[in-house]
């Protein structure tokens, strides 16, 4: 029997989940069906609970309903836990409901596989402290980095975000105008401004010998991070489309306990 799976968000047209899964399951040979829902704002669980009852098997979650599928899930994984938000929820045999948050582990691998740019042993800088800093902080932690900066314009929520993971690494804080000479390998964009078609104001001298600039948001064409970077000396820019594959990677292996190569995917999204 083909297995139904779907992502639920408001608004949900423009995503690009069911072509990438449709993708997996095709390089994979599962038998799957996966679904854009539209989700009410007001009838989130019932939704969920609705597509449950009718066969599905997990369903993926996105805006503005990752908080709600906090409350929903019945277990959450430690990462789901440490972001306090779920973008994954897989639908047990018993009827219960786990609750992941993929997002850190897909960025991740989408540097250190398919950009091929290591985080062990190098000096990470995360720009923003909020949802999606907080998202990835614990993944970028797990890769062992040599340090790893937060950086924001306030630094005291900066410093709420490097509490939630003591004795994982050395986490320092600092405001954006601290940063300049200071020579990061990996610089990741995870503030709102490229979604607002603005740059950041950074100082010179935050990009070593070879660093990558990768913004989290993605686009048709540069963001504005990624062209301040090149400016700035960045060896490397990347946006998030391979961040979006890879967390969807790591839902289909959740579910499927088969893990997609997600480099052909990336180029076929690029291609259209």
């Amino acid at each position: 029997m083909t297995d139904r799976y779907a992502v639920i968000g408001n608004p949900i047209a423009h995503s690009k989940s069911p072509a990438i899964h449709a993708a997996f399951a095709r390089q994979t040979g599962q038998d799957l069906t996966y679904e854009a829902i539209l989700g009410p704002l007001d009838g989130f669980v019932a939704c969920v609970r609705q597509f449950m009852r009718d066969g599905g098997k997990g369903m993926n979650v996105t805006v503005p309903f990752k908080i709600q599928a906090v409350e929903l899930a019945d277990r959450l994984t430690e990462r789901a836990r440490h972001a306090q938000a779920v973008n994954t929820l897989k639908f047990e045999a018993d009827g219960s409901i786990l609750g992941d948050n993929t997002d850190g582990v897909g960025m991740v691998r989408d540097i250190r596989d398919v950009l091929g740019v290591p985080i062990a042993g190098r000096r990470v800088l995360l720009l923003g402290a909020g949802g999606a800093a907080r998202g990835v902080l614990l993944p970028l932690l797990e890769e062992g980095p040599a340090g790893l900066v937060i950086a924001n314009r306030t630094p005291e929520k900066a410093e709420q975000l490097k509490a939630l993971c003591p004795g994982r690494g050395e986490v320092d804080v600092a405001r954006f105008d601290e940063l300049g000479g200071q020579g990061f390998d990996v610089v990741i964009n995870a503030t709102s401004a490229s979604l607002g078609g603005e740059g950041i104001a950074l100082p010179a001298g935050i990009y070593g010998a070879g660093a990558l600039a990768y913004d989290m948001v993605y686009g048709d064409r540069p963001t504005p991070f990624m062209l301040q970077a090149r400016e700035q000396g960045a060896a490397r820019v990347s946006d998030g489309l391979g961040m979006l594959v890879g967390q969807a990677a790591e839902s289909f292996y959740l579910w499927r306990r088969v893990r997609p190569d997600t480099a052909p995917v990336i180029a076929m999204l690029r291609a259209c």
